[in-house]
């Protein structure tokens, strides 16, 4: 029978693995956006959160083990901006939609988002990978399913087909901003074109 003080034992264990891996986690994901995956070694990253590399392996099996956390970290955060911008673009589907797409261009000129997400993560975690943990696709299929039954969708045009094309628009058009010598000028130029686009859907 586990009595009163290994249950409280077992409790503060627990707390304290949990924010060694979220310190982790948030060493390597400064470290990461400002140098790259390539450029964070191993051992600064467990030197600045003070822990042991047997604290890092116990939490991660390696590097790209963190590198994914990170990645998944990142990515849920702008899928909770999107959300947010789509939930606060009004009632009508068209407008959440056009929002929420409006919110990833332009977060593709933040440098954590632009190093993390899209410069480091189709290499360091692999093609197949990378796809089969992004969530672009899923939120662009629930977009268009909305669109869909507001009438908002040309209805010759399947969810599924347009669901991949537009994660090829998107994550080209985020690619050529983040990779710009001017990020706002060819955030402006893609969203124009990005616009023309998305217009061509729309019944």
């Amino acid at each position: 029978m586990t009595t009163a003080t290994e249950t409280t034992e077992r409790s503060r264990k627990a707390e304290q693995a949990d924010r060694t891996r979220a310190n982790l986690m948030q060493v390597a994901r400064t470290l990461f956006a400002e140098r790259g995956y390539a450029g964070s070694a191993t051992e600064e990253i467990v030197q600045q959160a003070g822990v042991t590399r047997g604290a890092l392996y116990h939490h991660f099996r390696d590097k790209r083990d963190l590198f994914e956390a990170v990645f998944v970290e990142v990515q849920q955060e702008m899928r909770e901006r999107i959300g947010a911008a789509s939930r606060n673009a009004g009632d009508e589907p068209w407008h959440r939609f056009r929002a929420g797409f409006d919110v990833y261009l332009d977060h593709s000129m933040d440098p954590t988002v632009r190093r993390i997400l899209l410069l480091d993560a189709p290499s360091v975690l692999g093609w197949e990978r990378w796809r089969e943990i992004d969530a672009s696709l899923a939120m662009l299929r629930n977009g268009l399913t909305s669109l869909r039954a507001s009438g908002d969708l040309d209805p010759s045009m399947g969810i599924e087909e347009v669901a991949h094309l537009l994660r090829g628009v998107a994550s080209e058009a985020a690619h050529m901003i983040a990779l710009a010598s001017d990020p706002a000028e060819t955030r402006q130029a893609v969203g124009d074109a990005v616009d023309r686009l998305l217009r061509s859907i729309r019944a």
